[in-house]
């Protein structure tokens, strides 16, 4: 503005005064046109320059220093606040927490039962003679012949029971005759002595005592006790061709006992 102001005073006294002076008026309106003009080139060009420039860069150029320090604090509370969001925001690890052992769980034993009777823990008897109730009868095994009594609801007056041994243990399928004569193949306790030879016809597999066996052919207390043995692990014999399963009896012993035993 001032050198605005300097040409047009400088125009004014060029055109009043005459000679030298118009001359050198004229050549100082030129310069300070020169001048003018170069300024606002140089004005425009900074103007580019500076609308070239990032936001930033105009603002610190432009603005006063404590405008600059108020943006300076704005700025740097912003970048605070952003980087505590970005860290609160991040998937944290979560450790996984460690694994309690269970107890080990002990299963209760289950109450015990007693268990069932099975065939081979009854024995069946035929209790005959002098009894108030004869029939077949099923005891426990390791009845005795009194027991067999008992059950058979004991033996009629007058009967006779010098033979019949009550204490002998009973075995399965045989028969009891109370106050009689002993049937053939019998076993001591229905009327035979001990150690007597069997009656006439086979002996009982299932009632023979080992002294009756013995009386067999080619039969010794060594197999008599033999077949013994088989008959309490068997429950009874229930052919005689289960004879041949007995240890010591062959197919010759067997074909002469065959005719001479029953179950």
């Amino acid at each position: 503005m001032r050198r605005r102001a300097e040409a047009l005073f400088a125009g004014a006294t060029s055109g009043t005064g005459g000679g030298n002076g118009t001359v050198t008026r004229g050549a100082d309106a030129a310069v300070v046109s020169d001048a003018d003009r170069a300024g606002r080139r140089r004005a425009w060009a900074l103007s580019a320059l500076r609308e070239r420039l990032p936001l930033w860069v105009q603002l610190r150029c432009g603005l006063e220093p404590r405008t600059l320090a108020a943006l300076a604090v704005v700025l740097v509370v912003g970048v605070i606040l952003a980087g505590h969001h970005f860290w609160s925001g991040r998937p944290g690890t979560v450790k996984a927490p460690e694994n309690v052992g269970a107890e080990a769980v002990i299963p209760k034993a289950p109450p015990e039962t007693l268990p069932s009777p099975t065939p081979s823990d009854r024995v069946v008897v035929d209790v005959s003679g002098k009894v108030r109730r004869p029939g077949v009868l099923r005891l426990p095994a390791g009845s005795r012949v009194a027991d067999a009594l008992h059950a058979a609801g004991g033996a009629k007056p007058g009967a006779d029971l010098t033979g019949l041994n009550r204490a002998r243990v009973l075995m399965d399928g045989e028969q009891v005759l109370v106050g009689g004569p002993a049937p053939p193949g019998a076993g001591v306790g229905t009327g035979a002595a001990n150690g007597a030879p069997a009656a006439a016809g086979p002996v009982s597999l299932n009632a023979a005592t080992p002294e009756q066996l013995d009386t067999l052919p080619g039969v010794g207390p060594v197999l008599a006790q033999h077949i013994i043995d088989y008959r309490g692990r068997h429950g009874g014999f229930r052919s005689v061709d289960e004879l041949r399963e007995v240890n010591g009896i062959g197919e010759r012993r067997f074909a002469d006992l065959q005719s001479l035993v029953r179950p």
